[in-house]
């Protein structure tokens, strides 16, 4: 038996490099004479549950593995039989921690650009040699499991939506609305299989009785339902009103198995994402459309801020996704119109209609200085990039008063706005990529700590100012911007709308990974190692 596990496809920068096959000499797995040691079994058992994680077992032969001690064990291997497998059984098990730590994908792949050094590497094919010579093979997965806080909270709901799977709630789908919307005090057919979905989801509490709740159906909406489906709108990103709309029937009527499918879609990002290391972190949710704020100290991390934003448009101008260092803070600042929005919508405007540029308090500057002369001129200039236009501090600045500057080369950065109203509604994908924070005083107060001269009186104060201030954090803060469609608060889970796609095209690469089958890409070639595609 000459086998050899090779993968067509892994993440890169979290592998090490590979050892070759020819480099072990003695089995790790089997006795001398053959026979599966009882760490053979707890491996090939982990990659058999390999799906609790998200992960696909087929991807490390889980079954073939099987059938191969299976036989071990009844008859047990010769010599050169032995080392094969237990070769091919390292290469799978290396394979699955690493995948397990680390992910499947590399997120380059989805453009998701997030500095890998901020997270620590564990050496995965240490700690497993290390855990096989001292008799504890579980310490080899526990070295892998994802240190992220909220990673058990998802692999505890991955397993109870797939229980949710067999559940006769969703044995066929709710039926249409009366009329566009179903309200308060109003009759429909689907009012029994409703109240059993939110009893099942756990946002209606379950019959007194024990009775299933489509055995004492109500005939109208009750207030008991409208509350239960408020609960449930409100852990679905969706406007908490009460009122069932085709949105809120298409939420209701995600089966649970696509449910648990977006789970293990935000387990394996949770394995890319760049956990807080540092005693304070900013976090970006673009599709939960959220910011939140944390600190870590002794060993914990505790949130201390949250608070809505406005990110880009999911159609022409998406928020994109990546860690940088928060470095200083522009009050009152200058809005400098970047190049592609002056082009694409500021000079038509102004060749329109030249005197918005005064009612905007804009002003265009090159190298002749400051003018206010809108000119076919200056206009092909801003064109030509030998000018650019910008927009004076003050109660019409798009960027509000107060601008948090983390260095990127999307020149994205985290701004107040003078549209303030707009953080009221329920789907804020409305900026041009930058993201716009709902409570910036809040903000610079958690960023600007380690200077106690920064009370709010002053914030507030340098936020009013007729001229731009700059302030150099004496300590950067980190800023990540992530897009996790599936999160968990106070044990509960909230689910969001893939804003970007980004879960859509995640899945796609996903299936491409796990598209050959096992036997397809074991042994064949001498060369053949456990590497980057």
């Amino acid at each position: 038996m000459n086998l050899r596990l090779l993968t067509h496809h892994t993440a890169p920068l979290l592998l090490a490099a590979w050892m070759p096959l020819a480099a072990w000499a003695n089995p790790s797995w089997l006795t001398a004479d053959g026979r599966p040691l009882p760490a053979a079994h707890e491996a090939v058992r982990w990659l058999n549950e390999a799906a609790a994680d998200g992960l696909e077992p087929a991807d490390y032969g889980a079954q073939h593995l099987s059938d191969a001690l299976a036989a071990a064990a009844a008859r047990g291997l010769d010599a050169a039989s032995a080392v094969a497998l237990d070769q091919e059984l390292t290469q799978a098990v290396e394979r699955y921690l690493y995948e397990l730590h680390g992910g499947r994908i590399d997120p380059a792949r989805l453009n998701e650009r997030y500095d890998h050094s901020r997270r620590p590497q564990p050496d995965l094919r240490a700690a497993l040699q290390t855990a096989l010579a001292d008799g504890q093979i579980q310490q080899a997965r526990d070295a892998a499991i994802p240190r992220v806080p909220m990673y058990p909270a998802l692999r505890a709901l991955l397993a109870h939506y797939r229980a949710l799977g067999a559940h006769p709630a969703w044995a066929q789908p709710l039926p249409a609305l009366p009329g566009r919307k179903l309200t308060p005090g109003q009759p429909w057919e689907g009012l029994g299989v409703l109240a059993e979905r939110l009893v099942a989801l756990g946002d209606l509490p379950p019959q007194p009785t024990g009775e299933p709740p489509a055995a004492s159906a109500p005939a109208q909406y009750t207030p008991v339902l409208v509350e239960a489906a408020t609960a449930f709108q409100r852990r679905h990103g969706l406007e908490a009103d009460g009122v069932l709309g085709a949105t809120t029937l298409a939420a209701l009527n995600v089966p649970p198995a696509a449910r648990a499918e977006q789970i293990a879609l935000q387990m394996e990002r949770l394995r890319w994402t760049p956990v807080l290391q540092g005693p304070r972190m900013i976090a970006v949710n673009v599709p939960e459309y959220r910011l939140r704020a944390y600190e870590y100290a002794g060993g914990r991390i505790t949130l201390r801020l949250s608070m809505a934003v406005i990110v880009g448009k999911a159609l022409d101008t998406r928020t994109p996704l990546f860690d940088e260092d928060m470095q200083s803070i522009e009050f009152s600042p200058y809005w400098n119109i970047p190049p592609s929005i002056a082009r694409g919508e500021t000079v038509p405007r102004l060749r329109r209609d030249p005197g918005y540029l005064a009612r905007q308090g804009m002003e265009f500057v090159s190298a002749a200085g400051v003018s206010t002369d809108t000119t076919p001129e200056m206009l092909g200039a801003v064109v030509a990039g030998q000018a650019r236009i910008r927009q004076r501090p003050g109660p019409l600045n798009a960027l509000g008063d107060i601008k948090f500057v983390l260095p990127n080369n999307d020149n994205i950065y985290l701004h107040h706005t003078s549209a303030p109203t707009l953080f009221g509604r329920s789907r804020r994908d409305l900026s041009h990529g930058c993201v716009r924070v709902g409570e910036p005083v809040a903000l610079a107060q958690f960023v600007l700590q380690d200077d106690p001269t920064w009370t709010v009186e002053r914030i507030r104060a340098a936020m009013a100012q007729p001229k731009p201030v700059f302030v150099r954090l004496p300590h950067p803060v980190p800023v990540i911007i992530t897009h996790i469609t599936v999160v968990v608060q106070d044990g509960r889970p909230h689910f969001y709308g893939d804003l970007y796609g980004h879960d859509r095209k995640l899945a796609s690469l996903l299936r491409q990974h796990s598209a050959k089958p096992y036997d397809a890409v074991r042994a064949g070639s001498a060369a053949g190692v456990i590497g980057p595609k």
